[in-house]
């Protein structure tokens, strides 16, 4: 097997679903934490815990009361804590993920390879000198050996690197916080610190015998509207409680009523007119028409 071959070998045995996954796995569950911060924000700081008369668990916006001065008189203003203060939406925008793997290859194929040739000659000869009469004997030997011997080594090493970079900011607000935070907005309201009494007259003209209606409302320097202690001379009239409203039958009579609530007080009169007075002024109001 080749150099390239083992690289290949090599790279592919490198866990990519972790090196890859890991990072955007963290990522999602670091926006599934952000999303938890923002609820856990909105429950903690912009909403109350209530129980009804019932005893069921409900929830309402905190409000923030501010007194000021307006055309020379003391206001309240209510606002919702969400609509002044910043929701953290903190959203993920990119993630770049940056790869980069090393591989430092060393062919490590291991073996030896020895050759040793030998070879030899060897020559005996005689010679007889006749004047001497001495014999002379020689002999010749050759040799020779050659050795071989050849290493080879080779060696693969990985080494891999990955940089994250993740960028997050301010994300804006989901549909639906949107919609809510501007029904809070135009729930701001500027109330009486006496809170405010209205009532629908305060001077009624009725035949003898018969009774002038009133109806009455009263809005908390809180800004609610409530039906408890709306007297009309410590007297209590018929409540209303779908509209938050109390009505008083009055009967005419010299002194102006006082009707009550909270701080603030309201003078209803009552006349009573001639059953011939009433006549003229119904037949009079139809000539003219």
């Amino acid at each position: 097997m080749g150099v390239t071959e083992k690289s290949i070998q090599a790279m592919q045995g490198l866990p990519f679903d972790n090196l890859i996954g890991g990072p955007l796995n963290a990522c999602v569950r670091a926006q599934a934490d952000a999303a938890q911060t923002t609820l856990r924000f909105i429950e903690e700081v912009g909403l109350n815990n209530i129980q009804d008369k019932d005893g069921n668990d409900s929830k309402e916006a905190v409000y923030v009361h501010f007194t000021f001065v307006q055309a020379g008189r003391k206001a309240i203003m209510s606002v919702p804590l969400l609509t002044i203060v910043p929701i953290p939406y903190i959203c993920i925008n990119t993630i770049d993920i940056n790869f980069k793997a090393t591989i430092t290859g060393v062919e490590s194929s291991s073996y030896t390879n020895e050759l040793s040739t030998e070879s030899s000659y060897e020559k005996n000869t005689s010679q007889k000198k006749w004047w001497s009469g001495k014999t002379t004997n020689m002999k010749t030997s050759i040799s020779s050996k050659r050795d071989s011997k050849s290493t080879r080594d080779s060696s693969f090493s990985i080494e891999s690197t990955i940089d994250v970079a993740v960028h997050a900011s301010q994300d804006s607000m989901p549909a639906g916080m949107a919609k809510v935070l501007e029904m809070l907005g135009s729930a701001m309201d500027l109330v009486d610190p006496n809170g405010e009494l209205t009532v629908s007259e305060t001077e009624i003209y009725v035949e003898k015998g018969k009774t002038g209606k009133v109806v009455a409302q009263y809005k908390t320097p809180q800004g609610l509207f409530t039906t408890e202690g709306i007297t009309c001379d410590n007297k209590a009239g018929s409540v209303d409680k779908s509209a938050g409203t109390v009505t008083f039958d009055l009967a005419p009579k010299s002194s102006p009523y006082t009707i009550k609530a909270g701080d603030s007080t309201v003078s209803v009169s009552v006349y009573e007119i001639q059953q011939a007075a009433a006549a003229t002024n119904n037949t009079g109001s139809g000539g003219k028409g």
